[in-house]
């Protein structure tokens, strides 16, 4: 009789919900509304121009099912070649909050390029908190990283 009336009471949906919400951080983080890494930030631009630059639509390229923009085609084609370089650390996902073993959201213009990588944060103050100690800062989110990349998405 309970399995009858569950469904009535709209209670069994509760129990479908935290594995749908699980599925929406993905491996690489992107906009929620255009669906673009970096928020169409060029990632390759972080680390030869003073400050980032927008990508432009005609240069698009997708890699670990997402789609990244590039201010130029020269831009592209590095990025083409060694995304594992010029990627956001930890899918474009906290740095900070990463090596506090948690995945949050990060904003494309709070971030610090750190031996030749790129990590982006949440917050003015979790890039300070990682600057104090990177090193160590860096190698908690990298084995947090390896635990908790495997619950995301792909897309």
């Amino acid at each position: 009789m309970i399995a009858l009336v569950l469904p009535l009471l709209g209670l069994a949906g509760a129990t479908v919900s935290p594995a749908l919400a699980q599925s929406i951080v993905t491996w690489i983080r992107t906009d929620p509304l255009t669906g673009i890494a970096l928020g169409g930030m060029d990632p390759v631009s972080y680390f030869t121009e003073p400050a980032p630059m927008p990508g432009r639509s005609e240069f698009e390229f997708s890699w670990m099912g997402a789609p990244f923009l590039f201010a130029n085609e020269a831009n592209m084609e590095i990025f083409k070649r060694h995304p594992e370089i010029y990627a956001p650390q930890f899918g474009g996902h906290g740095a900070m909050s990463m090596s506090r073993g948690f995945i949050s959201d990060a904003d494309p213009m709070i971030y610090t390029v750190y031996k030749q990588r790129l990590y982006l944060f949440y917050s003015a103050s979790n890039r300070e908190a990682f600057l104090l100690s990177p090193d160590a800062a860096a190698l908690r989110a990298e084995q947090h990283w390896q635990v908790l990349s495997k619950t995301l998405s792909t897309r």
